[in-house]
């Protein structure tokens, strides 16, 4: 389940109802989503998307989205390196950004208009929504390791816009997890 910090409240949501219901003010769309049969480690892409069909077919009638893969991203992607650094820099995109997690972790930094910036750590059966023009970076856990269901609004995908605001340099690409929680912090939701 998605792990929610909003450092400028100095919060923490872990609870699935009370993280839905915050990032929707936040203008984010977040669920948990399970899939219809039992995956393989390591399931090919087909497979993963038949068994995510029924919300990748909701989705696509709710949001517009004609189109959607399978991202395998690893300790083994050639160019790695590079690509996260393309994704940890603050962007937007002119369409939805949506992530159905499948296998690993990540970690979202979302800087919705006129919100402080929230830091949405992800993992297996977390969905989550980025609209569109909403200024946002995305960060490897340690594991470096994500696989993840895509949807597409137009074929060819979407493409990043960067901003110079350099507010991503001020946040710490740090995954945590529930476990990792320091003692006195005001957790929600325990």
């Amino acid at each position: 389940m998605a792990l929610v910090r909003i450092p400028e409240d100095g919060r923490t949501l872990k609870d699935e109802r009370e993280i839905a219901e915050y990032l929707a003010t936040c203008g984010i769309e977040y669920e948990k989503c399970l899939p219809a049969f039992s995956l393989p480690d390591g399931a090919p892409a087909e497979q993963i998307l038949a068994a995510y069909a029924k919300e990748v077919d909701a989705l696509k009638t709710r949001g517009g989205y004609v189109t959607a893969d399978v991202i395998d991203v690893n300790p083994a992607t050639p160019g790695l390196d590079e690509m996260l650094a393309r994704f940890s820099r603050e962007h937007w995109h002119d369409e939805d950004e949506v992530r159905f997690i499948i296998e690993g972790h990540g970690l979202f930094h979302v800087h919705p208009k006129d919100s402080p910036v929230v830091a949405i750590e992800v993992e297996a059966g977390d969905m989550i929504r980025v609209p569109r023009e909403t200024r946002h970076w995305f960060d490897l856990c340690s594991d470096r390791q994500i696989r993840a269901i895509r949807l597409f609004q137009n074929m060819t995908g979407w493409t990043p816009y960067y901003t110079t605001s350099g507010l991503d340099q001020k946040f710490q690409p740090v995954c945590f997890g529930v476990s990792y929680i320091p003692p006195n912090s005001a957790v929600s939701g325990l």
